[in-house]
């Protein structure tokens, strides 16, 4: 009989949730950067093997911070978790548990026979594991030894254990995806997550929680490069017109950079990587324009978020 389950995936900014979700599905489910509250949404990875399928649910790190948007940002989390069959804890290996991390094992006690424990970035030269083991020890104790797993996404060591128990837990059904499938994210959300991701890396450390992306138009046309006897898909480029918002008009000038290189570099990285992702070849015009504090805009929040 096939398994298969959500799997939610809670823990602080920066420990490497994304990152693990995209070797678990073995595909760029969701972008990855050291800035923390880079994941705003649910985020869904497939993985699907002989024994059954797994949604992994990828949901913003646990911030302390009453600001209407990380309030918003730890709803979205929550729910991920209340909905999800399964739970998975991940911890960074190379940072000792502080309050933050305290409140993400308070939210995770009333559900630890369903939740599993991994410990990233056990290669860190930085690395304690074991401080972390008697955190887990002191804060859930009734996780049993055989769910906490010690792993490294770089080194893909401790992987295939995790994904056993996982396996393991799960319950008794059909998939919920047809098998290709590895992500059910709409196109225009994949798109504005890559361009962010190369935003936000490229620029200072204040701007990125100011910036989002909005995909304003998405059009395929005929690939005139394209060879005759080719597949449908190179016969067509994507063409994509995308804004970076940012807060403050004051603001513009740092993402478009002198003489217009940021935003250049930005756009290159991007069309890159999608070119990579997708089928088509990718035309990017992308822009920049102010949302004037669009973080403290309900509206604009809720279609952010997918609240």
């Amino acid at each position: 009989m096939k398994k298969a389950a959500f799997v939610a995936l809670a823990g602080r900014p920066s420990v490497g949730k994304s990152t693990l979700v995209n070797l678990l599905c073995g595909a760029k489910i969701a972008i990855v950067s050291a800035a923390p509250q880079t994941t705003r949404s649910a985020v869904r990875g497939i993985l699907t093997r002989s024994e059954g399928q797994l949604v992994f649910v990828d949901t913003p790190g646990r911030h302390a911070s009453e600001r209407k948007f990380n309030k918003m940002l730890m709803t979205v989390a929550d729910r991920a978790l209340e909905d999800a069959e399964i739970a998975l804890y991940v911890l960074d290996a190379s940072r000792p548990p502080g309050p933050e991390e305290e409140a993400v094992a308070q939210r995770l006690a009333a559900i630890q026979d369903r939740t599993v424990v991994s410990i990233n970035k056990t290669d860190s030269p930085a690395a304690s594991p074991q401080t972390l083991l008697d955190f887990i020890e002191r804060t859930l104790p009734d996780i049993p030894a055989g769910r906490r797993f010690q792993i490294s996404c770089l080194k893909k060591e401790g992987i295939d254990e995790l994904v056993a128990c996982l396996f393991d837990m799960a319950g008794e059904g059909e998939g919920f995806y047809p098998d290709e499938y590895y992500t059910d994210q709409e196109l225009s959300f994949r798109i504005s997550e890559i361009i962010r991701e190369k935003a936000i890396n490229r620029l200072r450390e204040e701007l990125p929680h100011s910036i989002y992306v909005e995909v304003a138009d998405l059009e395929l046309r005929t690939n005139p490069d394209a060879n005759p006897v080719g597949t449908d898909a190179a016969k067509q480029r994507l063409w994509v017109r995308a804004f970076i918002i940012t807060e403050r008009e004051s603001q513009k000038g740092m993402i478009v950079g002198k003489g217009g290189e940021k935003i250049k570099a930005i756009g290159q990285a991007a069309r890159k990587e999608l070119n990579s992702i997708f089928d088509w070849k990718v035309d990017l015009d992308l822009r920049v324009k102010t949302g004037k504090d669009w973080r403290h805009n309900d509206r604009m929040l809720k279609k952010i978020t997918g609240t």
